[in-house]
């Protein structure tokens, strides 16, 4: 007779029950960032519907918006040449009502090595499009961590990552989230980073040609037209399950669009 209890994640309690909306940093405005952006808009919406204060967004991207850009990404063509995480938190607080922020630089340290305090958050959602800057992402958050003890501590990281037909999302524990006890489920308090368990994988499918599409046509050649909308609404589920279920089975997900199998990967 088998024992053994199924494993689940319990979501951090702050999340569940704050007093002040959830801040929350988007890393990447690009493909999968601009169709998250979405994603969280529908998000924060509902949750306020349900008595939560709901989340409050800040959208780093440093890049402008090119005719590459128009038509994989959230993007109009009278949009052209403006910064990619103004164009789009403009457009959501005016059609929402928000007061989300835009960051017209890179997530990251200042000239001095420290993290701006305005660049501090309770969740993160990275959609770089290069392996070497979510390394450098995730080695900020583990500093992070260390500072659990303080109000507004970060929690969680969901990264995103992909390839032409295939991608994966990752949820990330930031440090260890306190689990209470159960008689039902093992319960796991650490969710290791993308970067730890598949580091090897993600620095040999660093694509070495990283240089900018000049078309949208090459552009699908590096990226298929819906896998990035894809991933970004089934990993928006994984994070919506912590708030609206406050636990999960589940960490994440590989997905082929190629041939429409998706995998879950268990806590």
């Amino acid at each position: 007779m088998n024992t053994e209890k199924p494993k689940m994640h319990f979501t951090d309690k702050e999340l569940l029950n704050p007093t002040n909306p959830i801040t929350v940093n988007l890393i990447g405005a690009g493909g999968t960032g601009s169709k998250v952006l979405t994603c969280l808009l529908e998000m924060n919406h509902s949750l306020i519907e349900l008595g939560h204060p709901g989340l409050s967004v800040r959208l780093w991207d440093s890049d402008t918006i090119s005719d590459a850009n128009i038509g994989r990404q959230r993007f109009a063509q009278c949009e052209t040449g403006l910064y990619k995480s103004v164009a789009l938190i403009n457009r959501a607080n005016r059609w929402a009502g928000t007061n989300w922020k835009a960051e017209i630089i890179k997530f990251g340290k200042d000239n001095f090595g420290k993290l701006p305090t305005h660049a501090k958050a309770t969740l993160y959602i990275c959609c770089v499009d290069t392996v070497k800057a979510r390394f450098e992402i995730t080695d900020i958050l583990k500093e992070l961590g260390d500072y659990r003890n303080y109000g507004g501590h970060p929690t969680y990281l969901l990264d995103y990552g992909n390839s032409q037909f295939t991608g994966q999302v990752i949820l990330s524990t930031i440090g260890e989230i306190r689990q209470p006890k159960s008689e039902k489920f093992e319960t796991v308090a650490n969710l290791p980073f993308m970067t730890d368990e598949y580091g090897d994988l993600l620095q040999q499918s660093e694509i070495s040609d990283d240089t900018p599409s000049c078309s949208l046509a090459e552009a699908l050649g590096k990226q298929d037209l819906y896998i990035n909308s894809a991933l970004a609404q089934m990993g928006c589920s994984l994070l919506w399950g912590l708030f609206r279920n406050g636990m999960t089975p589940y960490r994440g997900f590989f997905l082929n669009l190629k041939d429409f199998r998706s995998v879950p990967i268990p806590v």
